[in-house]
C-alpha cells in the first residue's frame, strides 16, 4: 500500500448560502496523480483550495500529510501551488524569479537553466514576467512550482493557456515527478492530460 497523502471525507463547503461542495471524498498516496473533472462551477477549485488549506468554512475531514493543511511555512515547504497566476515581483526577471525559488527552499529538482529550457522560456530569461504572453507566464509558473523539492502539487487547470505540444511535455514533467514519489492533484478539464499521465479521475457534480 503507498503512503497516503491526502485523506479527505465528506468535504464540504457553503458560500453566500449555497452549497458549492458536498460529500466529496478524495484520497492520494505518495506517487499518485489524480485527476479533478467535472463542469464549470462543481467546485474544482474550492477543493484544491480546500487540499491547500485556503478555504474558510469547510466541513468534514481534510488530512494532509496527516494533519489538517494550514497555511503556514512549514506547510508549504512540502506542497506547490499552481492555481490563480500569481503576483510577480516587481523588478525581477524570469531567471530570477526561478532562482529565488531553490533559493527560498535551499534545494532544487532541476537547475535553472535545465527549467528554462524544458518550459519553452530559455529566450526569456531576461525578460519581466508581464511581458509575457499568457501561455508563456503559465509555463513560468509551472515551472517554479516545479523546479524545486515538493512531496504535493496542486494545480489547478495547469493547461490553461498551453498549446498541445506543451501540454505533452507538460504531461511528461507530472509523470516524471509522481516516479520520483511526489503526489499530483489537478483540477482539469483536458481529458487528454488526464489520459496521458494516467490520472485516476474524480468527478464533482454541481452541490
Amino acid at each position: 500500500m503507498p503512503q497516503m497523502i491526502i485523506e479527505a471525507r465528506d468535504v464540504g463547503v457553503e458560500l453566500g448560502g449555497g452549497p458549492v461542495l458536498r460529500g466529496v471524498d478524495l484520497r492520494a498516496g505518495r506517487g499518485d496523480i489524480v485527476a479533478v473533472v467535472g463542469e464549470n462551477g462543481a467546485g474544482k477549485s474550492t477543493l484544491l483550495r480546500c487540499l491547500a488549506g485556503l478555504q474558510p468554512g469547510v466541513s468534514g475531514k481534510v488530512g494532509v500529510f496527516d494533519r489538517p493543511p494550514v497555511d503556514e511555512p512549514a506547510f508549504w515547504r512540502d506542497v506547490a501551488l499552481v492555481g490563480d497566476e500569481p503576483a510577480w515581483y516587481p523588478g525581477l526577471t524570469v531567471r530570477e524569479h526561478l532562482e529565488l525559488m531553490p533559493a527560498v527552499h535551499a534545494a532544487a529538482r532541476m537547475e535553472v537553466g535545465t527549467a528554462l529550457e524544458t518550459f519553452g522560456l530559455a529566450g526569456r530569461g531576461d525578460m519581466a514576467p508581464l511581458s509575457l504572453s499568457t501561455g508563456q507566464r503559465q509555463r513560468l509558473s509551472l515551472a517554479m512550482a516545479l523546479i524545486r523539492p515538493s512531496r504535493l502539487l496542486l494545480l489547478d487547470e495547469p493547461e490553461r493557456g498551453l498549446d498541445p505540444a506543451f501540454r505533452s511535455r507538460l504531461a511528461a514533467c507530472l509523470t516524471e515527478y509522481a516516479a520520483e514519489g511526489g503526489t499530483v492533484v489537478m483540477a482539469t478539464h483536458d481529458l487528454r492530460l488526464v489520459e496521458v499521465t494516467r490520472a485516476r479521475s474524480v468527478t464533482l457534480e454541481a452541490a
